[in-house]
């Protein structure tokens, strides 16, 4: 029972954390300085994993962000070995299993301080390339729920990637990535739950 749900245990446990480390966030955001507490509106996710808060305090919320944030990572991790499964495309199922586990590698590593932009830089690369390719294989298939939800989802990725890359629209970007990161998690269960290996078996090229 825990080892087929493992993706739906690892996301729920990384998501309480991260909920449980808002509390003790001391404050401070780019839109406040002098802010009390974890804004939802203004503040970063990454604002929690920094040793300092924005308002120059310790940040008492990094153990436990920390913890949330690793949970999650291993979680999407597994997700993309076990998706990579059900492809029957080779090169489809090597693109999503091998990068899943690099940006898996990067999710770990974006928790150093001083490698948290590079680390993000890289995992949204190559997670856009990894979330393209499960969408096309998706809307190959006979899922129509699941087209939907994915075409979705990506272009909501996309629009997020584009206001981060390009600084566009910045003040919206902390509420949009919680956003963007609710949908994600929906998708991926979605995705873990009611699509199986016989829904893709057909889909050659």
């Amino acid at each position: 029972m825990i080892k087929d749900n493992l993706i739906f245990i690892g996301l729920f446990i990384g998501t309480i954390f991260l909920i449980l480390s808002t509390f003790y966030y001391p404050g401070g955001s780019n839109e406040d300085l002098s802010s009390i507490g974890y804004d939802w509106m203004h503040n970063y996710i990454s604002n929690l994993l920094r040793p300092e808060a924005v308002n120059g305090e310790a940040n008492k919320a990094r153990p436990i962000a920390l913890t949330g944030v690793l949970f999650l990572t291993a979680s999407f991790g597994l997700f993309f070995v076990t998706f990579s499964q059900r492809i029957r495309i080779k090169s489809a199922s090597r693109i999503i299993k091998y990068l899943g586990i690099l940006v898996t590698i990067f999710g770990f590593i974006i928790v150093i301080p001083s490698l948290h932009d590079l680390m993000v830089t890289l995992s949204s690369i190559l997670t856009l390339l990894i979330f393209f390719y499960i969408t096309v294989m998706v809307i190959k298939s006979k899922l129509t729920m699941l087209k939907i939800f994915s075409v979705f989802f990506l272009g909501t990725f996309y629009l997020a990637a584009y206001m981060y890359f390009t600084r566009s629209y910045l003040e919206y970007m902390p509420i949009v990535q919680k956003i963007i990161f609710l949908i994600k998690i929906f998708w991926v269960l979605s995705l873990e739950y009611f699509s199986s290996k016989e829904d893709f078996q057909f889909v050659t090229k």
